[in-house]
């Protein structure tokens, strides 16, 4: 039977590898693989069968081109039959596109395909971070999508702005930031948090003996940070939500009913 697996391979080497994805990843007839060198070695190790994408970046000009040189080349092994395993650094459905555009193509082809996670960057700040969105609640946008569409700003809730090397790459064919973009975002930012609010330059940790990036920068100060393609820009709450006895009446309930220790760890209070 002719099916696509589109799995991620999680941040760090072999560690993230989930036991679901190992076993797919060593069952496919071929695997189509989008990850870095040491990522490459340990597939290759579980499927010899195993090929890299990354000359697609090569070969074609722009990212957009590379990401259709990628959608092209796995529909291409699917043409052929089979299992084929499509494998993507992190995980496949978090800003990869081809994933999911290889899933759009190949479903509309009637062919069986499906995704299956993997350990994502935004995994690795949550525990890294001690963020926890049940607490405050998380704001989470593409960094440039987030500065040219204006949103409305939860000062409240932590803000989490991905992919800064990308702001400012207009034309989508380099990969670092712009500084005047930068300064233009904490300008922003700065609208809606004071100039002095300390804000995270995060980054996870790819090798089991790296230790996660994790460097505070005031906002007044971002213009001058060093960022790179894994770089995460963390802007955590100003200030404590209030709470809404208007809505509680609605349901007749009071303030003092949510008084309960489990209540009060949730909110950190």
């Amino acid at each position: 039977m002719t099916r696509l697996s589109v799995v991620g391979t999680g941040i760090r080497p072999g560690g993230h590898l989930t036991t679901e994805v190992r076993n797919l990843i060593a069952g496919a007839d071929r695997v189509l693989a989008v990850v870095d060198g040491l990522n490459l070695v340990y597939l290759c190790r579980i499927n010899p069968a195993t090929e890299s994408l990354q000359d697609c970046y090569r070969q074609a000009a722009g990212r957009e081109a590379s990401y259709a040189e990628m959608v092209r080349r796995i529909l291409a092994a699917l043409d052929q039959g089979g299992h084929v395993c499509a494998a993507f650094y992190g995980h496949p459905g978090v800003f990869v596109w081809p994933a999911h555009e290889v899933i759009r193509q190949a479903r509309s082809r009637g062919l069986a395909a499906r995704m299956y996670p993997g350990i994502s960057a935004e995994d690795c700040l949550f525990a890294d971070l001690g963020l926890d969105p049940a607490q405050h609640g998380c704001q989470s946008y593409e960094a440039m999508d987030f500065y040219l569409y204006p949103r409305r700003i939860d000062p409240t809730a932590a803000l989490v702005l991905w992919q800064m090397a990308a702001l400012g790459d207009i034309h989508r064919n380099r990969f670092e930031a712009d500084g005047a973009w930068v300064q233009a975002l904490a300008e922003v930012l700065m609208a809606d948090y004071p100039a002095d609010h300390v804000t995270t330059v995060y980054e996870a940790a790819t090798y089991p003996l790296d230790e996660p990036r994790m460097e505070a920068v005031a906002l007044s100060d971002l213009h001058e940070a060093r960022f790179s393609q894994a770089s995460t820009l963390v802007v955590p709450p100003l200030v404590a939500p209030a709470l809404s006895n208007e809505r509680l009446a609605r349901l007749g309930v009071r303030a003092s009913d949510l008084g309960a220790a489990a209540y009060r760890r949730l909110r950190g209070s």
